[in-house]
């Protein structure tokens, strides 16, 4: 019927047909006859930074200081248990796996997160395996906030938060991490030194408030959360009955001098938080797309639910060789050879390059305390940017004019803030630098001859 009907709407067409200068015209008529449109709760969430400059980065001869993947060799010992469960003798591992879950692997999460969270964790019930961290986020969110729900989130933030919350019919309400420009020394700045203004993060708290997302270390501005800022987020969550969905992806990637801590651990807070971890992450296989979500059971079930009904179950034999790499990793994690401790201090050291780079090159470097990113002030290069065309924020232009007359791709920092707000942050763009030395060897050679 549907069918007869597409036809009939399209039959006066055919009998006046367009000339080929009028096909554009004709094409948009053609696509108003049919009612099928995207759904609402997508509607103006179809932009993402990832696509436009990943594309831009991808042009021959760009260094590629942008998108957030490392450019190293994960270690030999996850890629060889990944190879062993694809092509070994138990060819079960090419078959469909727990739904939440490899059992080895939530087994090998469960005693890990044990150890660190101070707690027995139920592999089955506390735990659930998704499609990276993305995947756990959008679990979360999806099956914890409802149509109207207000969820506070704290900007700079990854940039899916808002759109997932929106996606669920929830409303992202926003406060921001402000640096403290008495601290600025030699125009060197320090994550540590961007703060949320207590007063203004408890009038964000409501009867509507559901949840609120945190992210430490925070990408893309390297802070982690001291435990006494974190505390301020636990008490006021508890008085208010909000849930807190803490992104910790790079909670292993900690410098010299700073610590993580778990919101989760705080007293009154495990019952309250859904804590997300990346295999990605931790062993630097971004490519893997594997991650999890750990909490209380009252909680991981409905991430449960939503597991159950849409991806159903992630890789197999991913799940095998990660599970591998974390028991490997819990049996040696207070020793120098762990491979958590072994990336953190080759970061550490990359880090400062960047930084002592970035610097040189008349740029004012945000000195992260722990992940993979550093910010910069970009103002000082003073690069007039009015010919550009398009209504963008200026570190938007920024990059683009870097990458065609650099050949040096950054992010915009702009692309982790809210649309109210983009104006006090267009002045820094995000530089990833868990790269190859010949991949910041490239971007040096750049950076001094930048005139």
């Amino acid at each position: 019927m549907y069918r007869t009907c597409l036809l009939k709407c399209l039959k006066p067409a055919r009998n006046h047909l367009p000339s080929s200068s009028a096909s554009s015209s004709f094409s948009t008529s053609m696509m108003s006859l049919f009612k099928h449109k995207n759904a609402k709760r997508i509607e103006g969430l179809d932009k993402n930074v990832w696509v436009e400059f990943t594309k831009l980065a991808a042009e021959p001869g760009v260094v590629n200081l942008g998108q957030g993947f490392p450019d190293l060799p994960p270690p030999y010992y996850v890629r060889e248990a990944l190879a062993t469960a694809a092509a070994g003798d138990n060819f079960m591992l090419n078959q469909y796996t727990r739904s939440f879950g490899h059992p080895p692997l939530v087994k090998a999460l469960a005693d890990l997160y044990g150890h660190v969270c101070g707690r027995s964790i139920d592999p089955y019930k506390d735990i659930v395996v998704t499609v990276g961290g993305y995947g756990s986020l959008s679990h979360s969110i999806l099956g914890l906030v409802d149509e109207g729900d207000e969820v506070i989130i704290i900007q700079p933030f990854f940039d899916c938060y808002e759109p997932m919350v929106k996606m669920a019919g929830g409303i992202p309400v926003f406060i921001s991490l402000k640096p403290m420009q008495e601290r600025v020394v030699g125009d060197v700045g320090d994550s540590g030194d961007w703060v949320l203004d207590q007063d203004e993060l408890a009038s964000k708290f409501n009867c509507r408030t559901k949840a609120i997302i945190i992210n430490t270390p925070n990408n893309p501005l390297g802070k982690i959360f001291k435990k006494e800022e974190l505390q301020v987020m636990a008490d006021l969550c508890i008085q208010h009955d909000v849930l807190c969905i803490s992104d910790e992806v790079y909670e292993w990637l900690v410098f010299s001098g700073h610590k993580h801590v778990k919101i989760a651990t705080l007293p009154g807070m495990w019952e309250r938080t859904i804590t997300i971890g990346s295999a990605g992450k931790a062993f630097s296989v971004t490519g893997w797309k594997l991650g999890w979500s750990v909490g209380p059971e009252h909680l991981i079930k409905h991430l449960q639910t939503v597991q159950q009904n849409t991806v159903y179950t992630c890789c197999t034999a991913i799940q095998e060789a990660i599970a591998q790499g974390i028991r490997k990793e819990r049996g040696r994690l207070k020793e120098q050879d762990c491979y958590f401790t072994l990336l953190a201090h080759e970061l550490e050291a990359k880090r400062d390059r960047m930084g002592k780079l970035l610097l040189a090159a008349g740029m004012k470097p945000v000195i992260p305390e722990g992940g993979y990113f550093m910010i910069a002030d970009i103002s000082t290069k003073d690069v007039d940017l009015t010919k550009m065309e398009g209504d963008e924020p200026y570190d938007n232009k920024f990059v683009k004019w870097m990458i065609k007359n650099k050949q040096l791709a950054a992010i915009p920092v702009t692309s982790f803030i809210s649309d109210q707000a983009k104006s006090l942050y267009e002045k820094y763009v995000r530089f990833c630098f868990i790269k190859q030395d010949s991949t910041l060897d490239s971007a040096e050679a750049i950076l001094k001859n930048w005139k």
